[in-house]
């Protein structure tokens, strides 16, 4: 039986700062540049999940893509568009919100949730249209 790739992308809008509490402003500014800046900045992120498994003889299906949105929008899009990614989101508090720790959080809320026998393949995260993280597990 063929083991087949899947993807569905998906939108979010968020703001974050990176910074961390026990460096100075200067040494933040230094460090994490703009992205330290106190007042917060924002991004149109794009989130592509990849799911990886056999064919449903009976659907030609890994999975249903439609099943597959509706559970990264109710455990991760949800929960992220519009909001305050330091403030606002329980699950990554203490987490410094950068592009490479947002696919390993993101990787950890859905890895646990796909049925079988599909699996989690990838997490690839667009922070802009030149910048990404993906994370495929340890």
């Amino acid at each position: 039986m063929p083991r087949v790739r899947i993807t569905r992308r998906l939108h979010f809008c968020a703001a974050h700062r990176l910074a961390r509490e026990d460096w100075s402003e200067e040494e933040n500014r230094r460090v994490f540049g703009d992205c330290a800046n106190p007042n917060w900045h924002g991004h149109n992120y794009d989130l592509e999940v990849t799911v990886a498994g056999p064919v449903d003889p009976e659907t030609g299906y890994v999975m249903d893509l439609g099943a597959l949105k509706a559970l990264v929008n109710r455990l991760v899009v949800d929960e992220l568009d519009h909001s305050n990614l330091n403030l606002d989101v329980p699950w990554l508090d203490g987490i410094i919100p950068s592009t490479e720790n947002l696919a390993v959080a993101i990787w950890e809320r859905i890895v646990g949730h796909i049925p079988g026998p599909a699996a989690l393949d990838k997490v690839v995260l667009w922070e802009t249209p030149r910048q990404w993280a993906e994370y495929r597990g340890e």
